[in-house]
């Protein structure tokens, strides 16, 4: 068989669509425009891009952008100090600050410092805390699980009772996105570098998530027939003949992969277009709180 290909760019630019729609109508109603605010510390490139992209689809969708940079000496007070701010700013409805932050700084301090209410990153230890938890709901879940779990909905994915498999214990991508996939009734493993006979666990996955960071580590005999596999990985692999010298590829092999899953997500085109998505989504749910 060949796996139905789980298009996150078509489905995101579909959903993005529906953000400027309700963007625009919140507008012409009341006046009020969504507003993200991001912090950027340091000059990571790859931190200087993410951002540059957020900002970029924030107009195109409607959403106000909002951009702060500081030097990568800036203490920690500075952070929170402008974290502070930011939440006392009417016009912004979210915050989010770009990790990762020079070794120097405290991440986790500096994000429990952003209101829950305006923590559209869905980092917040509270929130975290919450989706932790039998019987609670956060304000907002982390922008890439959440991708993957509107992925799988949009694929036609069944959850309850579904035996699911995730691949890294990530606080950004694995753990969270165990939570959700718990929270929807599945029976849920989570794998890390310790796992025994891990191309049999996987074996076991009606829904499986790569997300660990290693080069298609995911071969076809790893694979379930028909299963549904979302590949979070983006690697970086030599290719000469490719004018940068690298391709991109996930963490599941591709083309092995395809002949076995029931639907796969492809890198790229897949779970990346989701996360932004996510988080203009985001936003607009912030924006819509704010303004009842």
């Amino acid at each position: 068989m060949t796996a139905a290909l789980i298009d996150g760019t078509a489905v995101a630019a579909r959903l993005r669509s529906e953000i400027a729609a309700e963007a625009e109508k919140m507008k012409s109603e009341t006046g009020r425009v969504p507003g993200l605010a991001a912090v950027l510390v340091g000059d990571n490139p790859a931190s200087q891009t993410y951002v540059r992209s957020k900002r970029k689809a924030c107009a195109e969708v409607g959403i106000d952008s909002f951009g702060y940079e500081l030097p990568k000496t800036a203490a920690q007070e500075e952070v929170d100090n402008l974290v502070a701010e930011l939440n006392a700013d009417p016009n912004v409805h979210g915050i989010l600050v770009q990790l990762p932050l020079p070794d120097h700084l405290n991440s986790e301090q500096a994000l429990s410092k952003i209101g829950i209410d305006k923590d559209v990153d869905g980092f917040h230890p509270i929130n975290i805390g919450r989706l932790s938890m039998k019987g609670r709901e956060p304000l907002f879940v982390p922008c890439t699980p959440a991708g993957c779990i509107y992925l799988l909905e949009q694929a036609g994915a069944q959850f309850k009772g579904a035996r699911a498999v995730v691949l890294g214990r990530s606080n950004i991508v694995g753990l969270p996105v165990a939570m959700l996939l718990l929270h929807r009734d599945c029976t849920l493993t989570i794998c890390h570098s310790r796992t025994k006979d891990l191309p049999a666990v996987c074996r076991e996955a009606d829904i499986l998530i790569a997300a660990v960071g290693r080069p298609q580590m995911v071969k076809g005999d790893w694979v379930k027939p028909g299963a549904f596999v979302i590949d979070v990985g983006i690697n970086r692999v030599d290719d000469a003949t490719k004018k940068s010298g690298y391709r991109l590829v996930g963490d599941v092999d591709f083309d092995e992969v395809k002949e076995v899953a029931g639907a796969l997500t492809p890198v790229p085109g897949g779970v990346g277009p989701m996360t932004i998505a996510m988080l203009l989504r985001n936003t607009l749910r912030s924006a819509t709180a704010h303004s009842a």
